[in-house]
């Protein structure tokens, strides 16, 4: 049975896709939800278009768990959340993920999960369940992605994958 990493990295690339370059994304050239300067970042060299287009999931799959996955400490929250909060982490920043998950269960606001957003994170589980907090995460999500001035160009694909990455979510609770 794949961990919780290996079924919300599948997750997230359904939704990210394969190769794009659109003159509206500030991402610019993507593949595999990874931006050319991502990539560069992370083999420390340029990258060309025809290596941008040869990315495959299992080239990506250790910059995700590395630049999302772990720095959010995802292993340690219900996989239902942690794929709420890896895939917002993937398109809007993982310190932006965290903050958005530390204003719904009441941590300090700094960006960066640790021991006291775990333990609140925890708490907030403890009391209103893991299907309130996708709800109350997938939700804010949506907020965010309305005040953003792409929204017009890109905002009903942003609020399709919110909510089927919800749906998802949800189906992983037991």
């Amino acid at each position: 049975m794949p961990d919780a990493f290996d079924t919300s990295l599948a997750e997230i690339l359904k939704h990210e896709g394969g190769f794009v370059n659109h003159p509206r994304d500030p991402g610019g050239m993507t593949n595999l939800g990874v931006t050319k300067n991502t990539w560069e970042s992370w083999t420390g060299k340029k990258a060309s278009e025809a290596d941008m287009r040869a990315l495959t999931p299992t080239k990506v799959a250790p910059l995700y768990a590395e630049r999302y996955w772990n720095v959010n400490h995802c292993s340690d929250m219900p996989p239902a959340l942690a794929l709420c909060v890896f895939d917002f982490g993937v398109n809007a920043g993982p310190a932006r993920a965290a903050r958005y998950l530390q204003q719904i269960i009441g941590a300090g606001r700094d960006g960066k999960i640790g021991p006291a957003s775990i333990a609140a994170m925890r708490t907030y589980v403890a009391s209103h369940g893991v299907a309130q907090a996708v709800r109350f995460y997938q939700q804010s999500r949506r907020d965010y992605y309305h005040q953003l001035p792409t929204f017009n160009t890109f905002g009903r694909g942003w609020l399709r994958r919110v909510d089927e990455v919800e749906t998802a979510a949800l189906r992983m609770i037991p």
